[in-house]
């Protein structure tokens, strides 16, 4: 009895086809299985609603967090008062809001107040108090957590102008949160006077560097120059030299107009009224040129009222006044 082969073929080929066939299979099942164990796993079925635990106390915010299996991102910011420290200030996402099992959740802790107890004030500068309670109040954020009360009451002493003299709230009382101070400062000697210097007859640019470091109050004019006058030279002035003059009364100064003038060059008084102070105050006047350089034309200690200085500069150059580093006014000379 003999074997038909090709039967035999057909009937090997027909297995081997299924087997393929079946493989095939196998691993497309497997591939589906992983995808969606894959996209499960991603998409995450399980949510859960995010709990309230704004201002409540860090470790019972963990707790409640980790009970609906979130977790937190913590960040630290100063707040208004110390009675928060410790306490949840923010949090995102919302409470009540659905999100995936796993969620990070940012919170915002309070570190208390930046400072927790008045510092002694006392002997210091007032201006500088000021510019350290800037620095205080911008870390903080939000309200300001220490103000200085306004106005601030000045009585004359032996100090110098501008040292704090008493404070309220005293040294080493606790901050609790948003602040007042209240200062005392001195304006200096009563009735305290400076020597006039010698200006009649010097240059104008000379008659600057003088007052710039007598202390004296002035007030200036300009007028034609007659005779044998020079020009931009102080002609007269009034009180005459070595008069001792309260820092309220000024010293009248006429200077003469300049001999000639450059092309599109301009020689013109500045004037702008600066409010009375208690005490003088660091004045500076600037000039920006067309060219974009600044320069410097005067420098001051002064009490206030009409701020008065003749200056020579190209056409479109900018003047700018300044008192204790902080822009007042500017103007375009034309």
């Amino acid at each position: 009895m003999g074997f038909d082969l090709s039967s035999i073929e057909d009937y090997v080929a027909d297995h081997l086809k299924m087997f393929i066939m079946a493989v095939a299979g196998l691993v497309i099942f497997v591939g589906i299985i992983a995808v969606t164990v894959f996209f499960i796993a991603v998409r995450g079925n399980e949510q859960t609603m995010v709990p309230d635990v704004t201002g409540k106390e860090l470790t019972q915010a963990l707790l409640e967090l980790q009970v609906k299996e979130l977790y937190p991102r913590i960040q630290l910011r100063y707040s208004q008062t110390s009675r928060d420290k410790g306490l949840i200030l923010e949090q995102d996402p919302r409470p009540g809001q659905i999100v995936k099992a796993g969620r990070r959740i940012r919170l915002v802790v309070s570190q208390g107040v930046v400072v927790n107890r008045v510092e002694n004030f006392v002997s210091r500068n007032i201006d500088e108090v000021r510019m350290d309670l800037q620095t205080i109040n911008a870390t903080a954020g939000g309200t300001p957590l220490l103000t200085i009360r306004e106005p601030i009451i000045y009585n004359f002493s032996s100090e110098n102008p501008g040292v704090i003299l008493e404070q309220k709230p005293l040294q080493g009382t606790e901050i609790s949160g948003p602040t007042t101070l209240e200062f005392v400062v001195s304006r200096g000697r009563e009735n305290q006077t400076a020597s006039v210097p010698q200006l009649a007859g010097i240059t104008l640019s000379r008659a600057l560097e003088l007052i710039s470091n007598s202390g004296i109050n002035f007030s200036f004019t300009i007028r034609e120059k007659t005779g044998s006058e020079n020009g931009e030279t102080v002609v007269s002035q009034s009180p005459a030299a070595g008069t001792a003059v309260t820092l309220t009364n000024p010293v009248y100064i006429t200077v003469t107009n300049p001999d000639n003038l450059g092309d599109n060059e301009i020689f013109g008084l500045f004037r702008y009224s600066i409010p009375s102070n208690p005490y003088p105050l660091p004045v500076r006047l600037d000039a920006i040129l067309p060219s974009g350089e600044r320069q410097r034309l005067f420098t001051a200690n002064y009490m206030g009222g009409e701020f008065t200085v003749p200056y020579k500069l190209p056409y479109a150059s900018i003047l700018v006044l300044s008192m204790m580093n902080r822009e007042l006014y500017r103007e375009t000379v034309q």
